[in-house]
């Protein structure tokens, strides 16, 4: 079977697994980004996924501490057709809240089999009817994750009840601490022999990691393990803001190290392609003092989901001043029901980090660190590089730079102060400054609209997470293209009206240049585009500042000459004839040009170097 048809079928299989889960999710997070495990996937209760095991995906232990739950029934015996009251509730003194909860009768004979009988709610507002058994309504769950002190239900026993009945729970106090298949007192029925009674036993436990002592090593990236830094370069051991994850063949599987400083949790995928969805992602979330590692899978831009069954040995992991760090090692060829990657194939990497409350992890704060190409895991060793930024937001950047800190800067700046020079002198049967303007600022208008589409084009809509810079975005554009229309069907420069357009035409730049301004501020800062900081912000101050003294010195020198005409004699009138066509004005003016655009390309090559090496 060729490769593409192993992804074909692992895909498909994998959507089997989790598609009512997705359905919903994919509901609740159309939009999001790049975005890891939330609590968001199970508060409603929709778990049927986890009926058989019982136990909650979310990537964490069982609590071995005892219950501080108990589930309890109002009958001893019972006959089939009996309604029988079950409460959950906390057994310390005042009781104690729960998030969620799952409930399910089982014979007691067989207690990890399916879930017999019905129930019928007494509080629809915090429980609903789940399918887990052959008839409906088997289990019951939680409607919201508010906290609950108790829970009631009543068990319709089945005509073919067995002879002996438990109830088990699973509750959920806060994300990563639950308890899981809590019993109740077996119940038999009336005139039958109970048959031997079978311990209830819980799933799922966790392999317990060991710690490391000291912190990854970049020693030997490139020779003996493949290597993925941000920043290039970095190391770990002497770095503490130095993102890093290593892997090397090791006999039949690969050995993988995770670095990177994180409020909550540090994580890798490793996708077929550049975008979220159909990923093999590994987990490293901290959990108070405790760092779990887990494996996961992604099918489309939804949370990932936790492997019910752990492919993951030797795990071991560190917490240092902020900084998680974990190890494992997984075999290259793990079964495709698994949901698992094979390791000897080619795929870009992922690195992300993020916060987590309780072992739940949140969105990535930032933009994933993407490797610049796919690489095979278990292959030759590499020094690998990436980019948090993708190219189509790089050009957006690029080219929202050019048009508002050049094109449309140097357009504004020969509008308003060099339209007397070379009076004499015309470009394409138009005087100079006016076809240089109108160069200019067509060039702007054309990158503004091309740079305008490109995160569009790559979000696929509208993005949520990106605050008010999109909304300054469109409100540039529709103030750039209205600026050539309102020039096409300005007045005659003799009208009566001309003053209106001037206004307007001046009034319309003014704004679309301050709205770009603050817009370039904010997308410095976008997820997707995260320039150094302060630096760049600096850079933009800074061309902020050089700009309005540009301006500043030109409208003085205009004003100096307008004085100096004024106060002239009718001879040095004669002579001078305007203020405008003095020689060492016009001088004066053509060296302030050259160096404002020579300080203009200065603050723009800054700050396109800063894109490049995002």
């Amino acid at each position: 079977m060729s490769g593409a048809a192993a992804r074909r079928l692992r895909t498909l299989h994998c959507k089997s697994i989790f598609q009512m889960h997705l359905d919903l999710a994919s509901l609740l997070l159309v939009a999001a980004a790049l975005s890891l495990h939330s609590v968001a996937a199970y508060s409603n209760g929709k778990v049927t996924e986890s009926c058989k095991s019982m136990k909650p995906g979310h990537g964490h232990a069982s609590s071995r501490k005892p219950s501080p739950y108990s589930i309890t029934v109002d009958k001893e015996k019972f006959n089939p057709g009996d309604r029988i009251t079950v409460t959950l509730s906390g057994s310390s003194s005042g009781g104690k809240s729960f998030k969620g909860f799952l409930i399910e009768a089982r014979d007691a004979s067989h207690p990890n089999d399916h879930a017999i009988g019905s129930f019928t709610l007494l509080n629809p507002h915090d429980s609903q009817l789940l399918n887990c058994g052959t008839s409906e309504g088997s289990a019951v769950s939680h409607t919201h994750k508010s906290g609950k002190l108790e829970m009631q239900v009543v068990w319709n026993a089945p005509s073919d009840s067995p002879p002996a009945v438990q109830f088990l729970a699973t509750v959920v106090e806060h994300y990563d601490t639950y308890w899981v298949k809590i019993p109740s007192p077996v119940i038999t029925q009336n005139n039958v022999s109970p048959p031997p009674i079978l311990p209830t036993t819980t799933n799922g436990q966790t392999v317990p990691s060991t710690h490391l002592t000291e912190p990854f090593s970049a020693e030997g990236c490139g020779r003996i393990k493949s290597c993925l830094r941000d920043p290039v370069g970095c190391d770990p051991q002497t770095d503490p803001k130095c993102y890093f994850l290593s892997f090397a063949k090791k006999d039949v599987s690969v050995v993988f190290e995770l670095s990177g400083p994180a409020e909550g949790y540090a994580s890798f995928a490793l996708s077929y392609d550049k975008w979220m969805g159909n990923d093999d992602v590994y987990l490293c979330v901290r959990s108070r003092d405790n760092v779990v590692i887990n494996s996961a899978y992604v099918l489309g831009r939804t949370h990932p989901e936790v492997s019910s069954e752990s492919s993951l040995m030797d795990t071991a992991w560190r917490l240092s001043d902020g900084v998680i760090q974990c190890k494992f090692r997984r075999n290259i060829h793990i079964p495709t029901e698994n949901c698992r990657f094979n390791l000897d194939e080619s795929y870009y990497i992922f690195l992300a980090s993020g916060k987590a409350e309780n072992g739940l992890i949140h969105r990535h704060h930032q933009q994933p660190l993407i490797s610049s190409g796919k690489k095979t895991i278990s292959g030759p060793p590499e020094d690998l590089i990436g980019s948090r930024s993708p190219l189509i937001i790089k050009t957006h950047g690029t080219l929202m730079l050019i048009a508002w800190i050049t094109t449309v800067s140097i357009g504004v700046i020969i509008a308003r102060f060099y339209k007397p020079m070379w009076p004499g002198s015309t470009l394409f049967g138009e005087k100079i400054w006016f076809q240089v303007h109108r160069i200019l600022m067509a060039s702007t208008v054309l990158l503004t609209c091309i740079a305008f589409i490109l995160p569009f084009a790559y979000r696929g809509g509208w993005s949520k997470k990106a605050g008010a810079h999109p909304f300054l975005g469109c409100t540039v554009l529709a103030l750039t293209i209205l600026q050539p229309l309102m020039a096409i069907l300005r007045p005659h420069p003799d009208s009566l009206r001309r003053y209106i357009f001037n206004w307007m035409h001046w009034g319309t730049g003014t704004v679309a240049r301050i709205i770009a301004v603050a817009a370039m501020f904010l997308g410095a800062h976008q997820q997707a585009l995260v320039l150094p900081s302060p630096s760049s912000t600096l850079v933009l101050s800074g061309f902020v500042v050089w700009d309005v003294a540009a301006h500043l010195l030109l409208e003085l020198h205009n004003y100096h000459l307008f004085r100096k005409g004024k106060n002239a004699t009718d001879d040095e009138q004669e002579i001078l004839n305007s203020y405008v066509h003095v020689p060492e004005g016009n001088l004066f003016k053509k060296v302030v040009l050259t160096i404002y655009i020579c300080g203009n390309a200065g603050f723009l090559i800054a700050l396109l170097t800063d894109i490049y090496f995002v």
